[in-house]
């Protein structure tokens, strides 16, 4: 089903039956971490849970505090209504010290932010994962993505190809492949040598099996570092798949990137595409 027509129907269901009770659960936890050293926050929500466990979904969302200007409640609410998407829990991480902790595990920027994305991937790794399975009472989930916006993106998409023996798939929204380890306006800087995780990708020997779901929008920034026409944020995308497509790690039906050309930096943009994301990777 196209895009534009997941849209409408949305739209319809919003309109028509806003005043209906809806079906998507959410409430708050908490949940402390040995490795960030801290409480982190969590913004739980769920479609009704299937009486057979094992067909339940779960998503893993980083910048969870900003749930709700994502509108991942009213987006799941319809689609689930509408029976288009399979049972799913989704587990909102509130941000820490996002500069910190988003970023690539064991290669901070050159102003040395992402110092702490290890930790932050083990929190998700060894701690999240076991939470959200007692959460549920389940033992197994039927499949798990993690996905993300802006830098939230970046730190998902490292964090699902380095755990892929339990993440399936991984949603990037406008995600910070700009991220580098040496100022863009150095004379020796180089888009082949300095962009982090395009570099770590590269080198990598991992072979994960995942898929992958990439958007950007062409009215994000006006930055152009190459001088090609075309913007930072579709461009670095744009290498990013082009080095996992010369890896062969995954078949290229196994990698959707979505370019709005009237896509901006922001949550209105981002939600206008959370129908696509969740029903590529949750769709029936």
């Amino acid at each position: 089903m196209q895009v534009k027509s997941i849209l409408l129907l949305i739209l319809l269901y919003s309109c028509f039956c806003s005043s209906c009770k809806q079906q998507i659960k959410q409430q708050e936890d908490d949940l402390y971490s040995r490795h960030l050293q801290r409480h982190v926050k969590l913004n739980i929500l769920n479609t009704p849970i299937p009486t057979d466990k094992a067909q339940l979904n779960l998503l893993l969302l980083n910048d969870g505090q900003e749930w709700q200007a994502f509108r991942i409640r009213e987006t799941m609410d319809s689609l689930y209504s509408l029976g288009l998407i399979q049972p799913l829990l989704v587990v909102a991480i509130q941000a820490g010290d996002r500069m910190k902790e988003y970023g690539v595990a064991g290669f901070p920027d050159y102003n040395k932010n992402g110092d702490k994305a290890d930790k932050y991937a083990a929190f998700i790794d060894d701690e999240l994962y076991a939470f959200a399975k007692k959460k549920a009472g389940v033992r197994k989930f039927n499949s798990i993505a993690i996905a993300g916006c802006s830098l939230g993106g970046l730190s998902a998409f490292d964090i699902a190809w380095n755990h892929a023996d339990k993440i399936d798939k991984v949603g990037v929204f406008s995600g910070s492949f700009w991220w580098r380890d040496k100022d863009a306006l150095s004379p020796d800087y180089s888009d082949d040598n300095n962009r982090i995780m395009l570099s770590t990708i590269k080198s990598s020997r991992k072979k994960p099996k995942l898929q992958y779901w990439f958007y950007a929008g062409e009215k994000e920034e006006e930055g152009d570092r190459d001088k090609d026409g075309i913007i930072d944020v579709v461009d670095d995308t744009k290498d990013l798949i082009d080095i996992i497509k010369n890896k062969n790690v995954c078949s290229p039906d196994d990698i959707r990137f979505t370019a709005s050309t009237l896509g901006k930096h922001d949550y209105n943009s981002w939600s206008q595409a959370l129908p696509s994301f969740l029903l590529w990777a949750f769709g029936k």
